[in-house]
């Protein structure tokens, strides 16, 4: 057995780890040696990459290329790989991903399975509707082939599905033609909720990409940053040497507290307010940002961190937003990891798509025990009343009757559920 957890580190638990890394003899693997669940660079913040006590399958290995179509731009490969390498690789030769969240250090199967979304989703979706045909490995030995086109029931209940229909094998994926890797950019300070809705919709036709980091603690408004970006023609700048760092140590404690938080915030919005000038940037400094500070979870201590994650309807969501920030600014919790944004007028991809037309909210708390998780559940209530709901790559401890009411599609998802394939996400929320 060997000791795994999730990005949030609020635990670490033994798991039996099975690699896989041969897309023809997984299905036999998974025949014998279950209930399990698939297992990739473990950047869920919650319970749903793990499997106390039993099995976790190792995907990591499985991270071949297995075709491209120069033409067309569609790439098939295996679930393990990184969209990192994708990205690296492919924008080279004029293609990208169209859809990237906000770190690109997860699997192919991992953005499936959690339908994972980026700054972009007014105008390109999520990730799963970029995805044009799915290998999936069940626990019975069957291999199902799906897709838009194939078997789409499969497909929906699969993507956003938390990896609890099958184990992804392999995708095929339509990249997105590019003039480059740069982005025209923007940083512009508001004062008020008012001022990011505003802006948010004038931004939606021209900007791509559209995302504001809010100052969550900040009791005079709420005060933030709107940052925008756009594909750039410029080919005449140099590509940047990848620098990163790595948080060196675990502290004893959490370095996130409410003097430290107010101090961060304060200085880094006066910072951004000062040098607010159109800036052109590569797309890895704009999209990913922390990718460049390894290890930054250790930064909130030996007991981790929660992030509360929640999507609200457009109609209800303002007031709902504003409820949810005064919360937060009066509890004195939070982070500097406060990130606002509105979703585009699109239909959800999958049966369990946490993506839907509304606004998106996404905090991180350290762990102080009970007058966090208090705090966490009055943001629950807050979500419950709005009709909204929360995403499941980021949940931890969300209440199953929150899950049941917000997730319309379950019970239509529950008929193409593993039997043999658990997690912790699942026993808690599901039952088994």
């Amino acid at each position: 057995m060997r000791l795994a957890s999730s990005w949030g580190r609020l635990g670490t638990y033994p798991h039996k780890i099975i690699a896989l890394d041969d897309r023809a003899r997984i299905p036999v693997v998974l025949a014998s040696a279950n209930p399990g669940i698939a297992h990739g660079m473990g950047r869920s913040y919650g319970d749903a990459c793990l499997n106390p006590g039993g099995i976790l399958w190792d995907m990591k290995q499985l991270d071949r290329f297995i075709r491209f179509d120069e033409l067309s731009g569609r790439l098939v490969c295996e679930a393990g790989i990184l969209l990192r390498d994708i990205q690296r690789l492919f924008v080279k030769r004029g293609w990208m991903l169209p859809v990237t969240p906000g770190t690109q250090l997860i699997t192919v199967g991992g953005a499936i399975a959690s339908d994972v979304h980026g700054k972009n989703h007014h105008a390109m979706g999520s990730f799963g509707d970029h995805i044009r045909h799915l290998r999936l490995a069940r626990t019975n030995g069957q291999v199902i082939d799906c897709g838009p086109q194939l078997r789409q029931d499969w497909f929906r209940a699969t993507l956003g599905g938390m990896g609890l229909t099958g184990v992804i094998l392999q995708a095929e994926i339509q990249l997105r033609k590019i003039d480059g890797p740069w982005l025209t950019t923007e940083t512009l300070a508001f004062s008020e909720l008012d001022e990011f809705f505003k802006l948010a919709d004038e931004s939606e036709t021209d900007w791509e990409h559209t995302v504001a980091w809010v100052d969550c603690i900040y009791k005079g408004g709420n005060r933030g940053l709107f940052m925008r970006g756009k594909p750039s023609s410029d080919k005449r700048r140099q590509i940047p040497g990848q620098t990163t760092w790595t948080m060196p140590i675990m502290p004893p404690v959490s370095l996130i507290t409410r003097l430290s938080l107010r101090a961060f915030n304060a200085a880094y919005f006066h910072l951004k307010k000062l040098h607010d000038q159109p800036a052109t940037l590569h797309y890895e400094r704009f999209l990913y940002p922390l990718d460049h500070l390894l290890e930054w979870n250790r930064i909130y201590g030996p007991r981790g961190f929660f992030q509360h994650q929640s999507v609200v309807p457009r109609q209800d969501g303002q007031q709902a937003i504003r409820t949810m920030l005064a919360e937060i600014a009066h509890s004195g919790c939070g982070s500097f990891l406060t990130v606002l944004k509105t979703f585009g007028d699109r239909r959800p991809a999958g049966l369990m798509s946490f993506t839907q037309p509304g606004i998106t909210l996404a905090v991180d708390f350290p762990n102080n025990g009970r007058r966090t998780l208090q705090l966490l559940d009055r943001l629950d209530a807050i979500v419950a009343e709005a009709g909204g709901k929360i995403y499941l790559a980021k949940d931890a401890r969300m209440p199953r009757a929150l899950f049941e009411a917000s997730y319309e599609h379950l019970e239509e998802f529950l008929q193409y559920r593993d039997s043999g394939i658990s997690s912790a996400l699942s026993r808690r929320l599901m039952g088994y």
